[in-house]
């Protein structure tokens, strides 16, 4: 089970990522692009995956993963955040973040270089 909390913690742990309110809700960014956003209970999510991994979550796992509202076409998984493996949401928001960064910050944050990369 993963808590709303859990999720924010992960999204946050990534270089230069923030949390911004969007549309009532908290979205998560880098460098203002969108790679992730929670709905205002904190019981489901929206990782922007690709579109053959949201293919294969949401048949491995209807009860947890369904393809995005709006924003599913470009490859983006709703998730059911009570039902999912906080380990796999973990790998699927790191690289969601790792798919919007820029490759410097993306380079920086892989050598464990925890400052702004202009």
């Amino acid at each position: 089970m993963l808590s709303a909390e859990d999720f924010r913690d992960v999204a946050l742990n990534l270089l230069e990522s923030e949390e911004v309110e969007t549309w009532g809700h908290p979205t998560f960014r880098v460098r203002d692009k969108m790679f992730a956003a929670m709905d205002g209970d904190g019981h489901r999510a929206t990782i922007k995956v690709s579109p053959e991994e949201q293919e294969a979550l949401v048949a491995a796992n209807p009860e947890v993963y369904a393809v995005a509202d709006y924003v599913g076409r470009f490859g983006w998984v709703s998730v059911e955040l009570r039902g999912a493996d906080p380990k796999e949401i973990g790998e699927l928001v790191r690289e969601a973040w790792r798919r919007t960064a820029p490759k410097r910050l993306v380079s920086a944050h892989d050598a464990g270089e925890f400052r702004s990369v202009q």
